[in-house]
């Protein structure tokens, strides 16, 4: 199963509700509706700054991270949402040996 960070800041009626629910109210939520889908949560943070919530879920495939972000987007509580794959080391290896070879040409050369 692929990887995803999934990062979040809250809208004004999103801070409502987490206040209304709590840390451990969303993050049932958030567990749910990735198990819906056939995936499940790794982790679950909320942080001060510029985002309000990390979360690392694993999924099936990119169309499924896209629909749970769909969902979650969908519901206006998200003032900023951004999902990131994620790659293991053994991922990058794996890339590192595959190569265009010959046939990629930087720009201006």
């Amino acid at each position: 199963m692929a990887k995803y960070l999934i990062e979040a800041s809250y809208s004004h009626e999103g801070l409502k509700g987490l206040i209304k629910d709590g840390g451990t109210g969303r993050r049932a939520a958030v567990e749910a509706a990735t198990k819906a889908l056939g995936g499940h949560v790794e982790s679950m943070y909320f942080a001060f700054g510029t985002s309000d919530v990390y979360i690392t879920v694993e999924a099936p495939d990119n169309v499924t991270a896209a629909a749970f972000a769909l969902a979650v987007g969908a519901t206006g509580a998200a003032s900023h949402l951004r999902t990131i794959v994620l790659l293991s080391p053994e991922e990058v290896d794996q890339a590192a040996k595959k190569s265009p070879g010959a046939s990629y040409r930087a720009p201006g050369h």
